[in-house]
């Protein structure tokens, strides 16, 4: 086995054990879980729907689909966030004939929501209801925005990573082709992205106020300002 065989697999072990604490660190509740199921559809729909599909011929596709797992990270925590993305756009690559495809997209997906999770409720603290004078103040964009970024931009490392070894080790492609479409991905990833990042923020300013109205969203402390 290549070293950098042995390197992936070090990943993958080490991203299973993360997933499998998370996991078993979260409480789900009905209302949480219904929010996945809706947020799962939404990743489906953006994704099959809504794309520029096989870019170059790479295999990679410009799409909205990781929209909903980071807004979900912001909205619940990381967990739920990906497995909003990780469930509905596996789904969407097995639909479309892709199982090696859903493999390395759910755990891609599973990234991308443990750390706008991690960056949303640790260290921006968005899950602490803002008074209605913080939300027209430049910080509390600059945390809902700083979160919607964090595991996007994150997904554009990892995505053309974890997609070489999938391309080379899974797809067997020859070590200069797998490269190529790796760099290609990189761009594509980062265009989706940014564009992701965007509608995440827009949704979640939008859908905040009214999920809070209706007790949708777990219970948190009102942020208060100084003065």
């Amino acid at each position: 086995m290549s070293t950098e065989m042995i390197c992936f697999v070090v990943f993958c072990l080490a991203a299973a054990a993360l997933l499998g604490v998370s996991l078993a660190r979260t409480r789900f509740t009905v209302q949480k879980i219904a929010m996945v199921g809706v947020m799962a559809a939404l990743s489906f729909v953006a994704y099959e729907f809504f794309r520029i599909p096989n870019v170059l011929g790479t295999g990679s596709s410009f799409h909205l689909g990781n929209t909903f797992t980071a807004l979900t990270a912001m909205l619940l925590d990381g967990v739920s966030g990906g497995l909003a993305g990780a469930i509905g756009l596996s789904l969407a690559d097995l639909v479309a004939g892709d199982p090696g495809y859903a493999l390395t997209t759910f755990l891609l997906k599973m990234i991308i929501g443990l750390t706008c999770g991690a960056v949303a409720h640790r260290l921006c603290h968005l899950e602490e209801k803002p008074a209605p004078q913080a939300r027209a103040r430049g910080g509390y964009l600059v945390r809902v925005s700083a979160s919607a970024l964090s595991g996007l931009l994150v997904n554009v490392l990892t995505d053309p990573l974890i997609g070489y070894f999938r391309n080379r080790y899974l797809f067997g492609q020859a070590v200069d082709l797998a490269s190529v479409v790796a760099k290609v991905a990189t761009g594509v990833t980062l265009v989706n992205s940014l564009l992701s990042a965007v509608c995440a923020v827009v949704l979640y300013l939008a859908l905040r106020p009214a999920l809070d109205r209706a007790h949708l969203l777990p219970s948190a402390p009102v942020r208060r300002t100084q003065h």
